[in-house]
């Protein structure tokens, strides 16, 4: 009996230890499987984040090709506006020697009516009346009368054309109101779109500086243009930031958005490229910040404004430059010159020779590089069209 309820006891032991074990070994299952879990849950979280981030990288890459598109446009908006602006300054300058001439004309015909007005008035209201009866023939009447009739038809039409000066005159003050009007309106356009070109940049930089992902290397004939190009831009970048520096000093600024379409040709020549993209060798293309203008080795270049002489010197494939500084953030600069007669810091006036034209070994031949530049906050130089501001020809 006893040894029964030992065997029973036993028998109960070994079942309750058997039933912590399972209950330990379900525990121990559970919480594996709760870590299993959590890592397969944090690793579908890294590849959903991987793709997220590779998604990202696309997004951010059609971005910037996107921005690069939108600059483009903003650049060809700015571009338009300066074509514009120097047709209205044309037609400003067009309406305000009319306006002159037409004022002279009036001044000259209001002299002459004051004169016969004196002259009327100082030979009385009776005076047709004594001319018509001091007749001594009925022929000599006739000749009287038709000469008084032509003096009134004269006094007439005198009247008369200076009422229509008068109009003309209120009709060309109207005009140039009006042009006047549409030049703050395009400049004022054209500051906000120098803003948006800004504001494109600026997101084109944060976009750049979060992604990795690198361009397409350009063709091998074009690297060291495009080395040249930004060698060009930092050195401009870098005399803006030094400006100030130099001894010389401009009284104030000489190139502003109202010469847009009046400056003057540094050379005179036909055009080897033009500002954009412009074909290249074997089917490629160019960005050309500025244009050529063809004209034989060694004539004189000069400055289109005046301006302070802020870099003199070779520049890689553009040869000896020469960069003047105008004040207002504008910059104009000559390349591909054989000989540079320009004195870095001096002031060189308008018109002044500041080198000789070059470009000899040059694909295209001799000419001369010329480039107009405008400093924006936040951006190093934006390129400008040099045939909006130059004189049209």
């Amino acid at each position: 009996m006893r040894a029964v309820f030992v065997l029973s006891c036993l028998v109960v032991a070994l079942s309750q230890a058997g039933v912590a074990q399972r209950r330990n070994i379900d525990r121990q299952i559970r919480e594996n499987q709760s870590r299993l879990d959590s890592i397969r849950a944090e690793r579908d979280s890294l590849a959903a984040e991987r793709q997220r981030l590779l998604g990202r990288a696309r997004s951010i890459s059609e971005e910037i090709r996107n921005l690069n598109r939108q600059q483009t446009s903003t650049r060809g908006i700015v571009n338009e506006l300066d074509r514009q602006l120097g047709s209205l300054n044309s037609e400003l300058d067009t309406l305000t020697l009319e306006l002159i001439l037409v004022e002279d004309a009036m001044a000259e015909k209001q002299a002459v009516l004051e004169r016969r007005a004196v002259a009327i008035h100082k030979r009385g209201p009776l005076w047709a009346f004594e001319v018509l009866l001091a007749a001594e023939s009925f022929g000599d009447l006739l000749s009287r009368y038709k000469y008084l009739y032509m003096a009134s038809q004269q006094d007439r039409s005198l009247v008369n054309e200076i009422t229509t000066l008068r109009n003309r005159i209120r009709a060309n003050r109207r005009d140039l109101v009006l042009v006047q009007d549409q030049l703050t309106t395009q400049r004022s356009e054209r500051n906000r779109e120098l803003d948006r070109y800004a504001s494109l940049e600026r997101q084109r930089q944060r976009a750049l500086s979060a992604t990795r992902q690198s361009e397409e290397r350009a063709a091998a004939r074009m690297v060291t243009l495009e080395a040249d190009a930004e060698r060009l831009d930092q050195t401009i970048a870098a005399l803006v930031a030094a400006r100030g520096s130099g001894t010389a000093r401009l009284p104030a600024a000489t190139l502003g958005e109202e010469d847009i379409g009046r400056l003057p040709w540094p050379v005179e020549g036909s055009l080897v490229y033009r500002f954009g993209q412009q074909p290249f060798r074997d089917r490629t293309t160019i960005t050309r910040d500025g244009i050529g203008i063809r004209a034989p080795v060694g004539t004189p270049v000069k400055a289109v404004r005046a301006g302070i002489v802020a870099q003199v010197g070779p520049l890689g494939t553009f040869g000896q430059v020469v960069i003047l500084d105008h004040g207002s953030g504008y910059w104009t600069l000559y390349t591909q010159l054989s000989e540079v007669r320009a004195v870095r810091g001096s002031v060189v006036a308008e018109g002044e020779t500041i080198g000789l034209s070059g470009g000899g070994n040059t694909e295209e031949g001799p000419h001369v590089g010329f480039q107009i530049r405008q400093v924006l906050p936040g951006v190093r130089t934006i390129p400008l069209d040099p045939l909006n501001w130059l004189r049209r020809r």
